[in-house]
């Protein structure tokens, strides 16, 4: 609890370790470096603000630009994929002569290894490949037994009788 009889005067100073004049100094100090640091974080929320909203307003452009050139777009991107393809492949193949395999089979190629596993593919590829001919020339045979002469036959008589 507090004691209501406390001997303080109320409108006395404190005694401080420093003299006034140097407490005045170091509070301007302080005051001084609040505003800088006020003025400094005012400053940089305006500078994020403008760089959210000028990088708001490129991605709005590059997405416009995008959306009505589709396809130098997709030519630029294989460019530039084949640019750092190539770049990676020149770059390794120095790589590779520097580094030499000793394997204990020689020069064997393990590609082989490759073929049970993409023996499925290959042969649900000539499945289709098959199902595909023989829709065509389903296809082929129906367009082939066509009456054409069903179909322009009225229209010559219209033809005719239109004429006279």
């Amino acid at each position: 609890m507090i004691n209501p009889d406390d001997n303080f005067p109320e409108n006395e100073p404190v005694d401080a370790s420093l003299p006034i004049d140097e407490e005045q100094i170091e509070t301007g100090a302080q005051r001084a470096a609040r505003r800088t640091a006020r003025k400094i974080s005012t400053a940089a929320g305006e500078t994020w603000a403008q760089t959210k909203q000028r990088a708001g307003n490129a991605r709005e452009r590059t997405e416009l630009f995008l959306r009505e050139n589709p396809v130098p777009t997709v030519l630029g991107a294989l460019v530039v994929g084949l640019a750092i393809g190539l770049a990676i492949r020149y770059a390794s193949r120095e790589e590779e002569k520097e580094v030499e395999l000793k394997t204990p089979l020689g020069n064997v190629s393990w590609g082989f290894l490759s073929l049970p596993f993409l023996w499925p593919l290959f042969k649900s590829v000539k499945q289709k490949y098959e199902d595909s001919a023989e829709t065509v020339k389903e296809g082929v045979d129906r367009v082939r037994n066509i009456n054409v002469h069903r179909y322009t036959k009225p229209i010559r008589k219209r033809w005719r009788s239109w004429t006279r």
